[in-house]
């Protein structure tokens, strides 16, 4: 007689729920964080429509109660918002280096990802994300109108030389992790 192994648990694949990367930042960040660091995922996008019964509320709602993209969803598990997804593969994937190993280091990457989160007000509203467009002289026009637009790529620009000079590069944090993804 011979002995039978157990059957291998059966897992879905990780699940990303994202918009068009062209136009969302917000799907755009655990993309990148994802397939730089090698995580395996299934990615669904999906039309972006924001109107009452559109097909985009009807799919993110059978997945998510907050109704916006990005959602991951790890075998049947849903976590939705950035932040929250990030924290999610720092816990799951300890060894990849989403945040970096020292206290210090994370908690100024976090501080750097929740501001670019949620701050920058003039920049998001003066600036809405395009990846494909060229729009060299409605920049022009719009920095030179905008002085708090000005304010909050001069602080982006602030951060970033600082930091990349105290970690010396080549990422924020010298290797890659979720503050770049950001």
């Amino acid at each position: 007689h011979g002995c039978l192994a157990p059957a291998a648990a059966h897992t879905m694949p990780l699940q990303l729920y994202i918009g068009n990367k062209n136009y969302s930042s917000w799907s755009m960040r655990p993309w990148v964080l994802m397939r730089q660091l090698g995580i395996s995922f299934e990615e669904i996008q999906l039309r972006l429509g924001f109107g009452d019964g559109s097909a985009f509320r009807q799919a993110v709602a059978r997945v998510s109660p907050a109704g916006k993209v990005p959602v991951l969803v790890d075998d049947g598990f849903a976590v939705w918002d950035t932040l929250a997804i990030t924290e999610y593969l720092h816990e799951k994937f300890p060894a990849l280096g989403v945040w970096p190993a020292a206290p210090r280091e994370r908690a100024r990457a976090r501080s750097l990802c929740a501001e670019m989160h949620s701050g920058f007000g003039a920049l998001r509203g003066h600036c809405p994300m395009n990846v494909e467009a060229s729009l060299a002289e409605v920049g022009k026009r719009v920095w030179a109108e905008q002085p708090e637009l000005r304010r909050d790529v001069e602080h982006i620009d602030r951060m970033w030389v600082q930091q990349l000079g105290d970690s010396g590069g080549p990422m924020l944090f010298g290797g890659f992790g979720a503050v770049d993804a950001f």
